[in-house]
């Protein structure tokens, strides 16, 4: 495999390399796991964003607002029809 350089321009490649090697040694189902946990947590957040914005707002109205922020206003309303709440 070819070598790979990480663009972290305020880090010395020294401290660079001590942070990317151990990655590199990871299995590519335990990265895909850490990517579908890592996303799991970003939509979790996002969520509570929203819980804190619109406290009154049903489970459902927050779901669909996740989508908006997910996948964008006009591709939601493709997907999942006009926004009703």
């Amino acid at each position: 495999m070819g070598k790979t350089t990480m663009a972290i321009s305020d880090t010395d490649p020294a401290a660079e390399r001590v942070l990317i090697q151990p990655l590199q040694q990871v299995p590519v189902w335990r990265k895909m796991q850490m990517l579908g946990d890592l996303n799991q947590t970003a939509r979790r957040l996002a969520l509570a964003g929203l819980r804190a914005r619109f406290p009154e707002a049903s489970e459902l109205e927050l779901q669909r607002r996740l989508v908006d922020l997910l996948l964008g206003p006009e591709l939601a309303k493709r997907a999942y029809g006009p926004y009703e709440f």
